[in-house]
C-alpha cells in the first residue's frame, strides 16, 4: 500500500525533480493537487488568502486605533510640553502580552455566545469579522503604539517643534508632525506585522473557524500535506515582498530630502529617571509565584478536587485532572521564560550584528520577514514532526527579524543627523563614528525593543504549544496549560486566567523594565571631537 501511494505522488522521482514540476506548473497558475482532497491547490488558496486579507485589513484598522490610545498621553503631554510627567503604560504592556487566542477564546465566550451581541464562529458577513479583528488587533496595536510612544519624546525636542511651539503654533498641528517625523522608524516593522497578521492568525482562525490562509496551513502541516504547505509559504513570501517593498518608498516620501542631505536630529536622547519600583514589583510577583510552585508537585493528580477554584490548599486552582495550577505554572516558567529569555537575548544581538549591515541582511531580513513564528513551527513541523524540540529552533529563526529592521532603520536616519554630519567634518574615521555616536544611539532603542518583544516570544512559544506542535501532556509549559485549559474557560476561568495573567506579568516587567534601559553616556545631538584621522599639519594647534 504505501508503495502505490509513493508511486501514484510520483515520490520516486525526489525532491528536486517533484520541485522542478512545481514551480513548472506555477508559470500557469498550477500549484498541483492536494495530495489528501486531490483537488486543486491553487483555487483554496487564492481563497483562504482573500479571507486572510479582509481579517488583517480589519485588524490593522484595530491596531492603529489601539497605538493611538496608547500614544494619547504623550501627545497630548508633548502638545502642551509637559513631558517631564510623561510615566510608562503598564497597560499596554499587559495587552500586548495578552494571547491571542485567550483573546479570542474570552471574546468568543464572552460576548458570541453569553452576551449573543455578535456571532462567534464561521465567516459569513462583516459581523463575523469584528471580534477576530479584536483579537488581533489589540495585542499588535499595543505593542506598535509602545515602540512609537518611545520615539515621541524625541521628536518632540528637535529644534523644528520648539521653533514652532515659541511662533504659537497649536500643539495638536505639532503633536501631528511628530507622529509624521517617528513613523519611519516603525515602517519596516508594521510590514512584518501585516505578514504575521495574515500568516500568524491561525490559533484566531481556529478558534473562530475561520476558512484562512493560517488555518489551511496549519492543517496542510499536521497533515503534511506538502502542495498546499508550499503554496501557502509562497503567498506569504508574496505578501511580504509587497509590505517590503511599499513599506522602503514610504519611508523616504515621508522624510526623503532631509535623508538625503543629513538635515536630520537624533531621536534618542536621554529621558527622566523611570521609577524603579515598577519593575521591581512585578519582578517580585512573577519570582514568587515560580518559587512559590516550584515547592509543589505538578504531576500530582487528585480527580476528586477537579477544577477547584482558588483556596489556601490551591492557590491559584486546579484544573480539570485535580492538579495544582500554582505548581504547573511554576514549572513550566523553566521551559517558557527560560526559553523565551534565551531567545530574546540571542535575537538582540543577531539583530544588531545583521542591521548594522543592510547590504547583507536586507535580502535575508525580507525573505525570513515572510515566515511568522508560529508559520516557522508548522514547517518545522511539516518536516520533522511535532515535539518538545520543535517551538525553539521555529521562533529562534524568526524573532531577529523586527530587530534587524528597526536597527537598520534607525541607523539609516542617524547617518543623517547634523552631529554625524560634524563629527565627520571633525576628522572621524568609520570605527570612531561606529563606537562613539552610532551604536549609543542605536543600541538603546533596540535594546528597548528586543525587551518588548521578550513576552512576543514568549507567546510564540505557547502559541505552538496550544496548537499542539510543541510539548505533549504532561508537561507544565504554559501555552499547554492554556490549551488543556481553554475548553474550561466558561466553568472554571481560573484555569485560563492563572497563565495569562503570568504573561501578562511577563509583558508588564519587560515594558517597565524596557523603560530604564538609557544611552550609556549623555547624548545631546552635539559631536564629541575626535582623533584627527590624519596627523595634522606644521602649525596646527590642538
Amino acid at each position: 500500500m504505501l508503495a502505490a501511494v509513493r508511486d501514484e505522488l510520483g515520490l520516486d522521482a525526489g525532491p528536486s525533480k517533484l520541485l522542478g514540476e512545481w514551480l513548472g506548473g506555477l508559470a500557469r497558475g498550477d500549484a498541483g493537487r492536494s495530495w489528501i482532497s486531490g483537488g486543486e491547490v491553487t483555487p483554496s488558496v487564492v481563497q483562504a488568502l482573500g479571507v486572510s486579507l479582509l481579517l488583517m485589513a480589519a485588524a490593522l484598522v484595530v491596531a492603529a486605533v489601539t497605538a493611538a490610545a496608547v500614544c494619547a498621553r504623550t501627545l497630548w503631554l508633548g502638545a502642551h510640553r509637559r513631558l517631564g510627567d510623561r510615566s510608562g503604560g503598564s497597560v499596554a504592556a499587559m495587552t500586548a502580552a495578552l494571547p491571542e487566542f485567550l483573546t479570542a477564546s474570552v471574546l468568543a465566550t464572552a460576548v458570541g455566545v453569553h452576551l449573543g451581541w455578535l456571532p462567534a464562529l464561521g465567516w459569513y458577513g462583516p459581523r463575523w469579522m469584528v471580534l477576530p479583528a479584536l483579537a488581533l488587533g489589540l495585542p499588535a496595536g499595543a505593542l506598535l503604539g509602545r515602540m512609537l510612544d518611545d520615539l515621541l519624546p524625541g521628536a518632540f525636542a528637535e529644534p523644528w517643534a520648539l521653533a514652532a511651539a515659541a511662533r504659537g503654533i497649536p500643539g495638536r498641528v505639532i503633536a501631528r508632525q511628530t507622529v509624521r517625523r517617528c513613523i519611519p522608524g516603525l515602517l519596516p516593522n508594521t510590514g512584518l506585522f501585516v505578514v504575521g497578521l495574515t500568516g500568524g492568525a491561525v490559533t484566531v482562525e481556529q478558534i473562530f473557524d475561520i476558512p484562512g490562509l493560517g488555518r489551511t496551513t496549519l492543517q496542510a502541516a499536521i497533515a503534511q500535506d506538502l502542495p498546499v504547505l508550499q503554496a501557502g509559504t509562497l503567498a506569504l513570501v508574496l505578501l511580504a515582498a509587497v509590505a517590503g517593498a511599499l513599506a522602503r518608498p514610504a519611508a523616504r516620501l515621508l522624510i526623503g530630502p532631509a535623508l538625503r542631505d543629513g538635515a536630520l536630529h537624533s531621536l534618542h536622547r536621554p529621558k527622566p529617571p523611570a521609577p524603579r519600583r515598577t519593575p521591581l514589583l512585578h519582578g517580585t510577583l512573577l519570582l514568587a509565584v515560580v518559587v512559590l510552585g516550584l515547592a509543589r508537585d505538578p504531576l500530582a493528580l487528585d480527580t476528586g478536587a477537579r477544577l477547584q477554584p482558588p483556596s489556601w490548599a490551591h492557590p491559584l486552582g486546579t484544573d480539570a485532572l485535580g492538579r495544582d495550577l500554582l505548581a504547573r505554572i511554576g514549572h513550566g516558567a523553566f521551559t517558557t521564560l527560560a526559553l523565551a529569555v534565551a531567545i530574546s537575548a540571542a535575537a538582540l544581538l543577531t539583530g544588531l550584528l545583521l542591521g548594522l549591515l543592510p547590504r547583507l541582511s536586507g535580502p535575508l531580513v525580507d525573505t525570513v520577514n515572510a515566515v511568522p513564528a508560529v508559520l516557522a513551527g508548522l514547517l518545522v513541523a511539516g518536516v520533522a514532526g511535532s515535539g518538545a524540540a520543535t517551538p525553539a529552533p521555529a521562533v529562534a529563526a524568526v524573532a531577529w527579524v523586527p530587530l534587524a529592521a528597526h536597527t537598520t532603520a534607525l541607523l539609516e536616519q542617524e547617518r543623517a543627523t547634523t552631529h554625524i554630519t560634524a563629527t565627520k567634518g571633525l576628522g572621524a574615521g568609520h570605527a570612531h563614528l561606529l563606537r562613539h555616536e552610532l551604536l549609543p544611539a542605536v543600541l538603546p532603542p533596540v535594546a528597548r525593543h528586543a525587551l518588548l518583544r521578550l513576552p512576543a516570544v514568549a507567546l510564540a512559544l505557547t502559541s505552538l504549544g496550544f496548537l499542539g506542535l510543541g510539548s505533549r501532556p504532561p508537561a507544565p509549559e504554559w501555552g499547554l496549560l492554556l490549551a488543556e485549559n481553554q475548553p474550561y474557560a466558561e466553568r472554571a476561568p481560573w484555569a485560563v486566567l492563572a497563565p495569562a495573567a503570568a504573561l501578562a506579568l511577563l509583558g508588564a516587567l519587560a515594558v517597565t523594565a524596557a523603560d530604564g534601559v538609557r544611552l550609556p553616556r549623555p547624548f545631546a545631538g552635539a559631536p564629541r571631537r575626535p582623533k584627527p584621522a590624519v596627523a595634522p599639519l606644521v602649525g596646527e594647534t590642538g
